[in-house]
């Protein structure tokens, strides 16, 4: 049963995504778009074109894709190492989030991007000013997520893990942590989103090559398919990291109810 319901919802997706192919296709050859639009079809030309051209960014597609998947690799693992320990030391002891706090939100209404100037400056242009960019962009959410999941831990689960002689520590770690898993995978989805969206915009002012970088020249060039490529790709890569993390909180949530 579930499996049948599995498959429907599989089609209802797939007829959606076809029937919007179907009507930008239509749109864009009657000149309804406007001139500047492609057609999914010249997107599709314009792949092809990039596998195996490095015009006008002078990179390939593939290339592109790798040293943008790097450098937002880079920077959200330190986003992630770095902000959900913070997030649940902050929520679990008021102390050390008094002395953190101010400081955290001086930084939490920063926007990213604004750090740009800063890191070119700073470490120059380079993986270096993108992953720091991509770190500011997903420390936020990850210190916000975990501190506001271990804050909705059951209080009676704690109680009962004191009655019965737990530590403060070993409640933090048995009994908070699990609490907050749930907020904490929310707050990863909405950081890999920011950071990725945050790489696009860092690219296009200070790197060489990427996605975003491969964008910006398109423009310049006047590719527009290039450009809805390269979008249409972020999107993709968008959709699949979400996808992945799904499977990962799945396999998470399965393993702490067995």
């Amino acid at each position: 049963m579930a499996s049948r319901k599995q498959h429907r919802y599989a089609l209802l997706t797939s007829a959606t995504f076809i029937i919007f192919l179907i009507v930008w296709q239509i749109a864009g050859s009657l000149g309804l778009l406007g001139n500047y639009t492609p057609t999914p079809y010249e997107v599709l030309q314009a792949f092809f074109f990039k596998l195996d051209n490095i015009g006008p960014d002078g990179s390939l597609l593939i290339t592109n894709i790798l040293s943008s998947l790097y450098t937002s690799f880079v920077g959200f693992v330190i986003a992630v190492v770095v902000g959900i320990p913070l997030g649940l030391l902050m929520g679990w002891y008021k102390l050390f989030s008094r002395f953190i706090n101010p400081i955290f939100e001086i930084i939490r209404p920063i926007p990213a991007v604004a750090w740009i100037p800063l890191m070119i400056v700073w470490v120059g242009v380079g993986i270096t000013a993108k992953a720091l960019i991509i770190f500011f962009a997903a420390f936020v959410s990850c210190v916000i997520n975990a501190y506001t999941g271990i804050r909705q831990t059951n209080p009676a689960l704690i109680n009962v893990a004191k009655t019965y002689g737990a530590s403060n520590f070993y409640t933090f770690i048995h009994v908070g942590i699990p609490s907050a898993v749930p907020m904490i995978f929310a707050g990863l989805k909405i950081a890999l989103s920011t950071s990725w969206g945050t790489l696009v915009a860092a690219e296009m002012l200070a790197a060489s090559s990427g996605l975003g970088y491969m964008i910006s020249m398109a423009r310049q060039f006047g590719r527009a398919d290039i450009v809805v490529l390269g979008m249409v790709v972020i999107g993709l890569l968008g959709f699949l990291f979400n996808f992945i993390f799904n499977i990962i909180e799945a396999f998470v949530n399965k393993g702490g109810s067995v």
